[in-house]
């Protein structure tokens, strides 16, 4: 088993070959109302790295910006940027094995919740990782 995962019911899956070449902590606003949650954890791989099986959705969640879910149970898996063409940020929770996950760094730091507290030493950036 390696970076493997899936929606919630189980009708999307996705293989990624390789390994990601980033592994964030999003506070961004966007992210957060996409998923409901304070914040999100995501990892970055090349498009061209993921298979799929099942059928996605898409939802243009800003202008440049698509963020694809399972049509049936509505889990968000992935974002897109026309920013970063070629790149695919898929949500850590989504995998089967969310131990392969290793943050490392916090990203759009400025827009976090003040209620959810962080002291895992991990750096934290306004923007994009570098």
């Amino acid at each position: 088993m390696g970076f493997d995962g899936g929606c919630a019911c189980g009708a999307l899956r996705y293989q990624i070959t390789g390994s990601p070449f980033l592994a964030v902590h999003c506070h961004c606003e966007s992210c957060r109302r996409a998923t409901g949650s304070p914040m999100t954890s995501y990892f970055g791989v090349g498009r061209a790295q993921v298979t799929w099986k099942g059928a996605r959705s898409f939802y243009n969640s800003s202008p440049g910006v698509t963020r694809g879910f399972c049509g049936q149970c509505g889990t968000p898996l992935h974002y897109m940027s026309t920013r970063w063409p070629g790149e695919m940020h898929l949500l850590a929770a989504t995998l089967d094995d969310p131990t392969l996950y290793k943050p490392t760094a916090h990203v759009h730091w400025a827009e976090r919740v003040p209620w959810l507290i962080w002291n895992d030493g991990l750096p934290k950036h306004d923007g994009r990782a570098p």
